[in-house]
Order: structure tokens, then sequence, then C-alpha cells
């Protein structure tokens, strides 16, 4: 995984809120935008953006993907950070577009969008400086780190910020670098294999016992959320940026309704 070195970072961000927290994750999205406006961010939201092309860049129609990009691109203009609540989606635009781009004569305006491109753990952490979290949270969490964060800074900063929560405890699983067997069209694909990958990967996070599954994808908790629950044995599932919101919610640092 490419990660551009030098990103842009500052107070003033757009927000990507991302196909998923459009159909399922709403609370994500609003999750994302109370945490950043704690931390003094003003957060725009773009109306007209849409998918950030990984679907159809994942599937090999890179024509149709750079279309989305190019739409990306218009709509996410200017020189402030772009910050997503998905490190898969943000993967796609700091990294798979400049693969998609990298023969096409605009590969410097996707370029310029890549390198303002965060995903929401990893910016508050490396872009804003924020180290430790407020607030408590008595629970045993597994953190699942999704393929897309490998090689980027947002295992390190998820960890770091839940781990700074006062009573909870970042519990350990079996193959933790395991796919969950998602893949995005890859679960349409092969749906058997994807099905059997991510009773793989709950068998080792129930192994743990947690009390609660987190990831920076919510792809992946959708994904494993529905296994569990077709095998009749509902696992609670959060986005990691909801659990810091939750904590300041929990410290009456902010309103949530």
């Amino acid at each position: 995984m490419i990660v551009p070195a030098d990103r842009a970072t500052g107070k003033k961000v757009q927000l990507m809120a991302t196909c998923l927290c459009d159909a399922f994750f709403d609370d994500v999205a609003k999750a994302t935008v109370q945490v950043l406006e704690y931390l003094g961010c003003e957060v725009e939201f773009p109306e007209g953006q849409t998918c950030c092309g990984q679907p159809a860049f994942n599937a090999g129609d890179w024509s149709a993907a750079r279309r989305m990009v190019r739409h990306a691109a218009r709509q996410f203009t200017g020189s402030g950070p772009v910050v997503l609540p998905s490190g898969s989606c943000a993967a796609m635009l700091f990294h798979g577009a400049s693969l998609a781009f990298e023969h096409e004569p605009d590969f410097a305006t996707v370029s310029d969008l890549a390198g303002r491109t965060w995903e929401v753990l990893d910016f508050i952490v490396s872009g804003l400086g924020v180290k430790t979290w407020e607030g408590t949270c008595a629970k045993k969490i597994a953190f699942h780190s999704s393929c897309h964060l490998r090689g980027t800074g947002t295992p390190a900063a998820a960890r770091q910020l839940l781990g700074s929560l006062r009573g909870l405890e970042l519990v350990g699983h079996a193959e933790p670098e395991q796919c969950c067997g998602f893949g995005g069209t890859f679960s349409v694909a092969f749906p058997h294999v994807s099905a059997n990958m991510g009773l793989l990967k709950l068998q080792n996070i129930r192994a743990a016992e947690p009390d609660l599954l987190v990831a920076a994808d919510m792809s992946c908790l959708m994904h494993l959320r529905g296994l569990a629950e077709k095998q009749g044995h509902p696992l609670p599932v959060r986005h990691a940026i909801q659990v810091l919101r939750d904590a300041l919610v929990a410290e009456r640092k902010i309103h949530h309704e």
C-alpha cells in the first residue's frame, strides 16, 4: 500500500461519508462529524458527492472507476483534507485512484486529491496530533484490522486512541491479519468462499470473548455482523469512531440525540 508522504492537514475538512454510511451506517457519519467538531474542526459536506469508485476499480472496470474519481475530484476541491470514516474508501482515493490514472492526462488532479485524503482515525492521530482520548469504555474490545488498512497509519492510530480509554481492554485473537472474507465484489462473485472466511474470522474473534467487535471499515462489520446473526449468535459491532464519540457522550463532553 502506497500512502502519500505529505498529506494536507488542517482544521477545515471535507467529509466523504461513503456509500455504506449513506445506505446502512448513517450514525458513523454523524459520529465522525461530532468527533471532528469536538476537536475544533470545521466540517464541510459536499452534497454532490457519490462513490469513491472502488467497486468498479476492483471489478476491473477502470473506465467507470475513473469517471467516479473524476466526479469526486470535482466535488472535493480546495487544498484542505478530505476525511473518510472508511479505510477501504480512503485507500481507493489515495492509492487505487492513482494506479487507475497513472497514464491519464488528468493524473495531477487525482494525485492532488490523493494527497489530501485521510482515513479519520489516522487523521486524528497523524494529522491533528491527538494521541490520547478522554472518557471511559468499560468493555473488552476486539479490533479487526481490515485488509485495506495494511501499510497505513490507521491500525496503530485506532489502537492508540482506543487503548487510551479508561476501562477499555483490547483483546487479541488468533490470525489477526486474516481477511474477513467480504472483499466487496468478492463476496458476490464467491459467496461460499467469502462466508467460510468470515466464519473462521468469527470463530477466532469469539474465542477472545470480546464484548464488542470494532473496526475502521463498515464493510467488514456488515459482513461479520450478518454472518453472526445468521448463525443465531449476534455479535455487537461498532465503528471505532462511534466508540470515541460514545466516550465523549458518557463524559458529557458532547450531547448525542
